[in-house]
């Protein structure tokens, strides 16, 4: 793999992380939404990440040369959670059904924060893999001088 290639794969790795770190955090935001647009409580979401094959302007001219291709990450898709909503007995609520329960979205704040945590670091991680790159590729530059 040529270090354009190395680039092309963390910076995918980022844009993935931002997304998931965005859902997190709207998750979170929400956690106590008992009423939406849709109507009911807020419904959890979360990413879920595919392989996508990388391939820059100049991967034809080296595929003969390059045994393997970068293999990046994409959000392939952002599911929602189905499972029924937590209902909590607050009569005085202005959402409480006639038995006076409250449909609440099924949001556990602890793991989302564990979640947040982990897509900030393999963010990071990605950003110190193209700060390592980079440097490789000042490091040649600077052996033509």
């Amino acid at each position: 793999m040529d270090l354009l290639s190395a680039l092309s794969v963390s910076a995918s790795g980022l844009s993935a992380q931002r997304a998931r770190t965005e859902l997190l955090v709207e998750n979170l935001a929400n956690s106590d939404t008992t009423r939406t647009p849709e109507g009911g409580p807020y419904k959890r979401k979360d990413v879920v990440f595919a392989s996508d094959p990388q391939s820059g302007e100049f991967s034809s001219l080296f595929e003969s040369q390059m045994s393997a291709q970068g293999e990046g990450v994409r959000v392939a898709q952002v599911i929602t959670d189905t499972q029924p909503p937590e209902k909590r007995y607050l009569p005085g609520h202005p959402d409480a059904d006639a038995d006076g329960y409250v449909a609440f979205p099924r949001v556990n704040p602890a793991e989302d924060m564990v979640d947040l945590l982990s897509a900030s670091r393999s963010y990071q991680a990605n950003v110190s893999a193209i700060s390592a790159v980079k440097d490789m590729i000042q490091k040649s530059l600077d052996l033509f001088k």
